[in-house]
């Protein structure tokens, strides 16, 4: 289980609506020797002032304008060297930065260490709203399979391994 936090449409001023951020981890097969890989999920609850469809087009049209293409590929981000996607992790919390969103959420131990051992997470930002999804309770670990597996999520999703960043002391 994790839970969801979000940036709310007064605080994000545009027709996105309430934006859910909901961190989460794979588990490996117990007999794999494969990383966890930490997760990052951005959509919509669809209650933008014009309704889902406005909402989605809006976050279309900002994941566009931060170079974030929807459909298939994954952009690898861990290459560039200027972006406009940044994810600071630090005493369990991810601070996720896109040119339409500045979040910060609760990230478990598990997450943390993954980012830090992988030095990278994977940004999931879903055009289709999950209304369902609701900031602060718990999101069980099948609801949230059942909607990250849809099949019409990865063509309607901007996907992206972004570079973990750590505070410098």
């Amino acid at each position: 289980m994790t839970s969801s936090t979000a940036v709310t449409p007064e605080k994000q001023g545009s027709l996105l609506g309430t934006l859910i951020i909901i961190p989460w981890a794979n588990e490996p097969a117990p007999d794999s020797d494969g990383p966890v890989t930490p997760f990052l999920l951005v959509c919509s609850r669809g209650d933008g002032r014009e309704g889902p469809e406005a909402g989605t087009k809006a976050l279309r049209a900002e994941l566009e304008k931060a170079g974030l293409p929807i459909g298939e590929s994954v952009t690898d981000l861990t290459r560039e060297t200027r972006s406009s996607v940044s994810l600071l992790v630090e005493a369990e919390q991810a601070v996720l930065t896109l040119p339409f969103l500045h979040v910060q959420c609760p990230v478990s131990p598990q997450w943390q260490k993954a980012a830090y051992e992988t030095g990278s997470a994977y940004l999931m930002c879903a055009l289709r709203p999950w209304p369902e999804a609701v900031q602060g309770k718990p999101v069980g670990a099948e609801q949230l399979r059942a909607f990250v597996s849809d099949e019409q999520m990865v063509p309607t999703s901007a996907r992206c391994l972004v570079p973990v960043r750590r505070v410098r002391t």
